[in-house]
């Protein structure tokens, strides 16, 4: 069974910084269109960054400059940097294996003041 798994979350205060990372379980196909969600309660989810075919990277606006994304065989990292409390949220991991939609269970992320 292909699942996706994060890890990484956890509270951290402003300023500081935290790595999430998905692996990839289950298959031993490369993944592809690997891309980082959040979601705030009573939110919609919202794209946080992603990494398109061609292999370049894109950012929400609200991160720009702050988070990286980057991956290697079965693994998706979020390189996450001078942290804010808006920043606060469960992440989720998605990507694609043989054509199919694959999502994580999520992580929580806590930015304190």
């Amino acid at each position: 069974q292909v699942q996706l798994v994060e890890s990484g979350g956890g509270l951290v205060q402003a300023g500081g910084s935290l790595r999430l990372s998905c692996a990839a379980s289950g298959t031993i196909f490369n993944i592809n269109a690997p891309a980082w969600y959040r979601q705030i309660p009573g939110k919609q989810r919202e794209l946080v960054a992603n990494i398109t075919s061609g292999g370049s990277t894109q950012f929400a606006d609200s991160v720009k400059g702050r988070f990286t994304i980057s991956n290697s065989w079965n693994m998706v990292y979020l390189q996450m940097n001078s942290l804010k409390p808006d920043d606060t949220a469960v992440y989720y991991c998605s990507a694609k294996i043989l054509g199919r939609d694959y999502w994580g269970q999520g992580t929580q992320v806590t930015v304190s003041a």
